[in-house]
């Protein structure tokens, strides 16, 4: 696995290819991974969620179009848009060595044209445009295969009392090396 590689499943561990890995990219699926086992909303609705590329500040993914997610008319419906602007959002701020990514204060979505049908991929970049010691707040783009902009959205989050979970980390300015934590996918 490369750093663009994706992860087939969310089945597999976060370790998965971690010595070809950066740090902020083990740990940002790792925090995936915690969604996911949670089983509750993101596992049911984006179990499939790829997340292609991590880097501070900064998050990469691919979702493959299933049927379940498309609305009455055939295409992306407007609501897992906005569920992956949420969550998308939360793992821009995991990007940054937070376990725990806060909780939502507001959150916003303007679609662009239809977001794909049944087997396209669905791309997103999340960005953390601004992190305090109470906010935090990013930006998600959305485009289909071609590169075309379907979406964009914008979501804060309320980060107070994640700043100082057990699991968070500090990663070097590239994300490649974790320098305070634990980085528990390194011997």
């Amino acid at each position: 696995m490369t750093r663009s590689g994706f992860l087939s499943s969310p089945a597999l561990t976060a370790t998965q290819g971690s010595l070809d890995m950066a740090a902020c990219l083990r740990f940002t699926r790792r925090v995936w991974k915690s969604f996911i086992d949670n089983k509750g909303h993101d596992a049911q609705c984006f179990p499939n969620l790829n997340i292609v590329s991590a880097k501070p500040g900064e998050v990469i993914t691919s979702l493959k179009i299933e049927q379940y997610n498309l609305n009455r008319v055939g295409t992306v419906h407007g609501g897992l848009i906005m569920s992956l602007t949420d969550t998308l959002g939360s793992l821009a701020v995991a990007t940054k060595g937070h376990w725990m990514t806060g909780v939502s204060t507001d959150i916003g979505t303007s679609f662009v044209r239809p977001g794909g049908k049944i087997g396209d991929h669905l791309h997103a970049k999340a960005v953390l445009t601004g992190l305090g010691k109470h906010l935090a707040y990013t930006r998600v783009d959305f485009t289909n295969a071609k590169g075309e902009l379907v979406a964009y959205g914008h979501h804060t989050k309320y980060v107070g009392k994640s700043g100082h979970h057990d699991k968070n980390v500090t990663f070097t300015e590239d994300g490649e090396t974790v320098v305070h934590g634990e980085d528990l996918d390194v011997d």
